[in-house]
C-alpha cells in the first residue's frame, strides 16, 4: 500500500527533445508559430461561420465541432510542451500528468468521429440529397454530436485510471503525458493496459475508418454518374481534401498505438506525437478550409466589411 501510495506523489519529469538549449529555443520559436497559426485559424474559423449566414449549415455546424475539438487536444498538449522548451521547470505532478492525459484522449476520441459524422454528411448530401433535410435536420445532428462526445468521454477516463492505477517505482522521466510513453514506465503487470489499448484504440481507428472510406466509396459512384464536369470536379475537390485529413489522422494514430510494445522507438514515438499534435491540426483547416470556395468567399466578404466600411465612414 506505501508502494502505491508513493506513487500519487511523485513527479513525472518531462525530457522534451533532449537537445542543446540553442535547438530547444528554435524549436520553441517554430512550435509557437505553428500552435499560433492554428490557433488563429481555428477561432477565425468559428467567427467566420457565425458572421457569414450562408455558413449557417449542417456541414459547417460538424465542421465547427472538428474546430473546437482540434483546438483543444492540440492545446492540451502543446502549452506543457511549450512551457518544458522554454523554462527549466520540467516536471508535471502525477494527477496534473493524468488530467492531461484524460483530456487530450477524450478530444481525440472526439475527433476522431466527428471525421466520420463529416463524411456520413457528405455521403447523405451526395447519395440521398432528397432525403437530406430529414436525415440531417439539426436535432438530428445535435444527437449525433452528443452521442460522440457522451462516448468519447467514458472511454477516455477508462483508459486514464487505468494508466494510473497501475504501480511506478522505476524512473520518472518521460517525453510526454501520453498512454505508450507513461505506461513504460510501470513496475507492475501492464498486460489489461495493453489489452485495454489494442481493443479501443483498434475499434475506434479501424471502425471510423472502414466507416468513412465506405462513405467515400459510395460518394466516389455517385459522383461518376455526374454527367456535368464541373460538379465532378466541385464534389471531388471536398471530397478529397476530407479524405486526405482521415487518412493523416488515422495513419498517424495506428502508427502510434496499434504496434507492438518492443516496436516503439522513443524518437519516432516522439516525433509521431508532435505530429498529430501540432501539425494535424493546422493541416485540417488548411485542407478543409482554404480549399473550400464557400469558406473563402466568406473571409473575402468579412475583409471586404472591415476595411472598406472604416474607409467610407472617413470620407464621409
Amino acid at each position: 500500500m506505501a508502494e502505491r501510495n508513493s506513487t500519487r506523489e511523485m513527479e513525472f519529469i518531462l525530457l522534451g527533445f533532449s537537445v542543446h538549449q540553442e535547438i530547444e529555443l528554435i524549436l520553441f520559436l517554430l512550435i509557437s508559430v505553428v500552435y499560433t497559426l492554428t490557433l488563429v485559424g481555428h477561432i477565425g474559423m468559428i467567427l467566420l461561420t457565425q458572421l457569414d449566414a450562408r455558413l449557417h449549415t449542417t456541414m459547417y455546424f460538424f465542421l465547427n465541432n472538428l474546430t473546437f475539438v482540434d483546438l483543444c487536444y492540440s492545446s492540451s498538449a502543446v502549452l506543457k510542451l511549450l512551457e518544458t522548451l522554454l523554462t527549466k521547470h520540467r516536471s508535471v505532478s502525477f494527477y496534473a500528468c493524468a488530467t492531461q492525459l484524460g483530456f487530450f484522449l477524450n478530444f481525440l476520441i472526439s475527433e476522431m468521429f466527428l471525421l466520420v459524422v463529416i463524411a456520413d454528411d457528405c455521403y447523405v448530401a451526395v447519395c440521398n440529397a432528397l432525403l437530406y433535410m430529414v436525415l440531417m435536420s439539426p436535432k438530428e445532428c445535435m444527437k449525433l454530436v452528443m452521442g460522440l462526445y457522451l462516448y468519447s468521454f467514458p472511454v477516455a477516463l477508462l483508459h486514464t485510471v487505468v494508466t494510473f492505477q497501475l504501480i511506478y517505482c522505476g524512473p520518472n522521466v518521460i517525453t510526454y503525458c501520453d498512454d505508450v510513453p507513461v505506461m513504460a514506465l510501470a513496475c507492475s503487470d501492464t498486460s489489461v493496459k495493453e489489452i485495454l489499448i489494442f481493443i479501443f484504440a483498434g475499434f475506434n481507428t479501424i471502425s471510423s475508418l472502414m466507416t468513412v472510406l465506405n462513405s467515400f466509396l459510395y460518394i466516389v459512384a455517385a459522383i461518376l454518374r455526374i454527367q456535368s464536369m464541373e460538379g465532378r470536379c466541385k464534389e471531388f475537390s471536398t471530397c478529397a481534401s476530407h479524405l486526405t485529413t482521415v487518412t493523416i489522422f488515422h495513419g498517424t494514430l495506428i502508427f502510434v498505438y496499434l504496434q507492438p510494445k518492443s516496436n516503439h522507438s522513443l524518437d519516432t514515438d516522439k516525433m509521431a506525437s508532435v505530429f498529430y499534435t501540432i501539425v494535424i491540426p493546422m493541416l485540417n483547416r488548411m485542407i478543409c478550409s482554404l480549399k473550400n470556395q464557400e469558406v473563402k468567399n466568406a473571409l473575402i466578404k468579412v475583409i471586404e466589411k472591415c476595411y472598406v466600411l472604416p474607409l467610407t465612414n472617413f470620407k464621409k
